[in-house]
């Protein structure tokens, strides 16, 4: 056992854990590293290690390291923080994930006003796909370490069932299946994921359910978002979601919107190099 693999490390809860190489391993492989560039990050990285160092300044180093090495694969690495960089309002993140849903098939509304049978509701996103007619409500968060309990599901299944009664009353809404879907970019507990379950809720966390969780979900499209990119300016992203421009992929199909931020056309051309990397899975079905 090498001797970084007995230094506890603070995750953003605050607990302390063994740091454990194969976690990191595993991370850098899903964000497409080779083997030899593992190797490098981790000898490099265990030479920086200390008892009680965070897992946000292991990220941070291992991102710089990586940076260093593949900008390509350092953006994807960077896709937790990335997703945490879409705010401060919710907003991004709604459209974010109307867009997956558009890119898988569904036809999206997002921050629609719903009557209910008792009242209104603002719901996130509206996606149908034939006889599937969903409810989305999006639970965004910027900070670490933050999870949806059960209070969360609890509260959005109240409302999707208000929503549903008025939705069985359309004409040929009888034959529809309606589901409430709850999606984070964190984590839920135990309880939360017991009762979306007994209730009939779909919850999509950062990485639940195991194949489909919203990180497998980007990889597999390649619909990553543009905080990602490592050729932006933070201030640049941000003009950029203000905007409500919130896909790579939107950056790749039309690069006015770099130079309606004032981007160089020198710059512009590294950053449709690294947005066109990003999203390869992608790049030949933009219209």
């Amino acid at each position: 056992m090498k001797k970084w693999n007995k230094v506890l490390i603070t995750k953003a809860s605050g607990e302390s854990v063994p740091f454990s190489e194969s976690k990191l391993r595993a991370s850098l492989a899903r964000a497409g590293s080779n083997e030899e560039q593992i190797n490098r990050v981790v000898d490099e990285l265990s030479d920086k290690l200390y008892h009680g160092i965070s897992t946000k300044k292991i990220y941070r180093i291992a991102f710089n390291l990586l940076k260093g090495k593949s900008i390509n694969v350092a953006a994807k690495y960077h896709l937790k923080q990335a997703i945490m960089e879409l705010g401060p309002t919710g907003f991004p993140f709604e459209k974010f994930i109307g867009e997956i849903l558009k890119y898988q098939g569904y036809e999206t509304s997002v921050g629609v006003i719903v009557e209910g049978q008792c009242v209104s509701h603002e719901i996130d996103v509206i996606a149908e796909k034939a006889n599937n007619h969903i409810m989305i409500e999006c639970k965004y968060h910027n900070l670490q370490g933050t999870i949806c309990d059960v209070k969360i599901p609890l509260y959005i299944n109240a409302r999707f069932n208000d929503v549903r009664a008025t939705w069985l009353k359309l004409p040929g809404h009888d034959k529809k299946f309606h589901q409430g879907w709850v999606v984070t970019n964190t984590r839920f507990t135990q309880d939360a994921i017991q009762y979306g379950t007994c209730a009939g809720l779909k919850l999509i966390g950062w990485d639940y359910p195991d194949e489909d969780s919203l990180r497998n979900k980007i990889d597999t499209l390649g619909l990553y978002p543009l905080t990602c990119l490592t050729t932006l300016s933070k201030f640049e992203k941000q003009q950029l979601l203000d905007k409500r421009i919130v896909l790579c992929k939107e950056i790749y199909n039309d690069r006015n919107h770099l130079k309606a931020i004032g981007v160089s056309d020198s710059r512009i051309e590294k950053v449709m190099k690294e947005a066109s990397d990003l999203c390869s899975p992608i790049v030949e079905n933009i219209p």
